[in-house]
C-alpha cells in the first residue's frame, strides 16, 4: 500500500530538513540485501550520526529539488539507499566500509554542496582521515614550537642549577 499525500510531503520534509544541515549525500544501490545487514548498517550510521533513508526517487528528487544538492538528481533512479551526512568522510567511510563487506551494496556516487561526485571520488573521500584525526593534527603541530619553547626556556635555569650544583660539589673537595 502507498503512502498518502500528507505522508509524502512529511517524508520529503524530513529529509529536507535533514539536507539544510548535511554536508554530502552518498548514494549507494541496496538491491538484495537482507535484512540483518540493513539493520546492522542502520545502527551503525546512527553512531556515526549518518542520517540513512531508502526512498522513492521521486520523493528522494522532491526534496533535494531547490538544494545545493540538487544536481545529484540525475544519478536517481533504481532502488537507492540515501546516506544524509553532516561529516562527508564518516559517511563515506562508513558506505565504502559496508561495500567491501557486501558485494551486492554498490556505491553509485554523491554530492557536496554543488559538487557532484562519482562512486570513485566517495571512495577517495573514505580514505581521507576523520575530522577528529585531522584536529588532533592540527592541534599537535599548533603545540608542538609551544612545547620546543617551553623546553628551551626551562633549560636556562636548569643548566645554571646544575653549575651551582657542581660548585657546591667542587668545595668540600678543595677544603679537605
Amino acid at each position: 500500500m502507498g503512502l498518502s499525500l500528507e505522508q509524502k510531503q512529511a517524508v520529503v520534509a524530513e529529509v529536507s530538513a535533514q539536507l539544510a544541515k548535511a554536508q554530502a549525500i552518498i548514494v549507494a544501490e541496496n538491491r538484495g540485501l537482507d535484512v540483518g545487514a540493513v539493520t546492522g548498517l542502520r545502527a551503525k550510521a546512527r553512531k556515526s550520526g549518518l542520517y540513512l533513508r531508502v526512498l522513492k526517487n521521486t520523493l528522494a528528487r522532491r526534496a533535494v529539488k531547490g538544494t545545493p544538492f540538487e544536481k545529484l538528481s540525475d544519478q536517481m533512479s533504481g532502488p537507492l539507499m540515501y546516506g544524509i551526512a553532516q561529516d562527508p568522510v564518516a559517511g563515506a567511510k562508513l558506505f565504502a566500509e559496508f561495500a567491501r563487506e557486501h558485494e551486492r551494496f554498490v556505491i553509485r556516487g554523491g554530492a557536496m554542496p554543488n559538487t557532484l561526485m562519482s562512486e570513485k571520488d566517495v571512495k577517495v573521500l573514505s580514505s581521507m582521515p576523520s575530522r577528529e584525526q585531522l584536529l588532533a593534527t592540527l592541534v599537535g603541530t599548533m603545540q608542538a614550537p609551544i612545547a620546543t619553547l617551553v623546553r628551551t626556556m626551562n633549560e636556562v635555569p636548569g643548566k645554571f642549577v646544575r653549575a651551582l650544583a657542581a660548585v657546591r660539589d667542587a668545595k668540600p673537595q678543595a677544603a679537605a
